[in-house]
């Protein structure tokens, strides 16, 4: 009985959110607060990377453009590009042709991929160099694969353009859900990612962990690589989950301008979030003399 009344008022509490979330969704308003929520955030991450920069390039201006340094200028460019397309977010939804927009919310997502994949080759370097294996193809390996994806995102873009197909954005957005992003090819590519942290992130953290307990740093490493992998693991599968959703369900597409809860939800989980814990548990600076950890990109 009791559940039979209380039964009318559980269907006006869902009636209600329903609205909301409709309300919300609709309201241009909603939309400037939402998007330009975003652009501060991302805005704030992006400064962060960039202070960072600068104190390891006061510390070690002498070592040159190292894995460190290159990995937090690409922070600061990717969510600062990222900041400023939410400011222009309405324009940009103007723009014509169409894969023009494409391309502008997507690349950021591939630039994303890159920075993220550096971090596996530092890690991976160290691993090797510590197993005294040589690390002369990673390098090439790194490179090899961002060709390789930003080759076949570009010719998916002029694909795209070519003929707009709803199967072609299908593809686009699988692809890049496998790297990561909204109306492209980042999905395989997020996929990819995941598995690279968990693979090296794993092997290093199993690595640090057969130690002496007594190592200096020992602990704090671990904790720093155990962190850090789970954290990108979590970040580039969940970014290819709801990728891979986005490509089938309109419902839940990133790329149109009234769905601004789903567009605050997904950034803040797969980058704004990710990308904060990284930057933090990265701060600490490099010592003043005798860099043997660095490793300098040609």
């Amino acid at each position: 009985m009791r559940h039979l009344m209380a039964s009318p008022s559980v269907f006006l509490l869902l009636r209600s959110g329903d609205d909301w979330w409709d309300e919300v969704n609709n309201s241009v308003s909603w939309q400037d607060r939402i998007f330009h929520t975003l652009a501060v955030l991302y805005g704030l991450v992006s400064a962060v990377a960039l202070i960072q920069l600068v104190r390891i390039e006061c510390r070690a201006s002498e070592f040159g453009w190292t894995t460190q340094k290159v990995f937090h200028l690409l922070n600061f460019l990717v969510n600062g590009v990222r900041s400023l397309i939410f400011v222009f977010r309405w324009r940009i939804d103007e723009i014509q042709p169409e894969i023009i927009q494409h391309i502008i919310l997507d690349f950021p997502g591939l630039a994303f991929f890159t920075t993220y994949a550096l971090l596996v080759l530092f890690w991976a370097e160290i691993y090797y160099q510590a197993r005294s294996v040589s690390t002369d193809g990673l390098k090439p390996t790194f490179y090899a694969i961002n060709a390789v994806i930003y080759v076949i995102q570009i010719s998916l873009w002029f694909v795209m353009w070519w003929k707009p197909i709803g199967a072609m954005v299908i593809v686009s957005k699988i692809f890049l859900a496998g790297i990561m992003e909204t109306s492209s090819s980042l999905s395989v590519v997020s996929l990819l990612a995941a598995l690279a942290f968990l693979l090296y992130g794993g092997r290093l953290f199993l690595m640090l962990k057969r130690f002496p307990v007594e190592s200096k740093g020992r602990q704090k490493k671990l904790q720093e690589v155990g962190y850090v992998t789970t954290i990108c693991f979590l970040c580039f599968l969940l970014r290819c989950i709801m990728m891979c959703i986005n490509a089938f369900d309109k419902a839940a597409n990133l790329d149109v301008l009234n769905h601004p809860i789903l567009n605050f939800i997904y950034y803040m989980l797969v980058e704004v979030l990710p990308s904060s814990l990284v930057l933090f548990i990265l701060r600490k600076l490099p010592p003043k003399r005798g860099l043997n950890q660095y490793h300098p990109i040609h």
